[in-house]
């Protein structure tokens, strides 16, 4: 014997569904602000990163020419000590 579907009970299974429709849906909701969120702090912390790291490279080229010059100074000052006959010690 086959049930009969009363527009009754499919509305009532309509508002069932659409209850979990939207809880489900609140629930991507959710997640995708969460994504959002998650994606600018990542774009933040990128950014924060790479600011860093420009720094330092600037830094490291700076302590490379610095050694370089002082490297000169120290070869000009061991001339001059040489011309004037002093001995330097170190």
């Amino acid at each position: 014997m086959k049930k009969k579907i009363t527009n009754k009970k499919i509305n009532k299974n309509k508002e069932d569904f659409s209850g979990l429709a939207n809880f489900i849906s609140g629930k991507f909701d959710d997640t995708d602000n969460r994504f959002n969120e998650l994606k600018t702090m990542f774009r933040e912390l990128q950014g924060a990163v790479d600011s860093y790291a420009k720094r330092a490279d600037a830094y490291f080229q700076e302590m490379v020419v610095l050694s370089h010059q002082m490297n000169r100074h120290e070869k000009w000052i061991k001339q001059i000590a040489d011309k004037l006959g002093v001995k330097l010690h170190y």
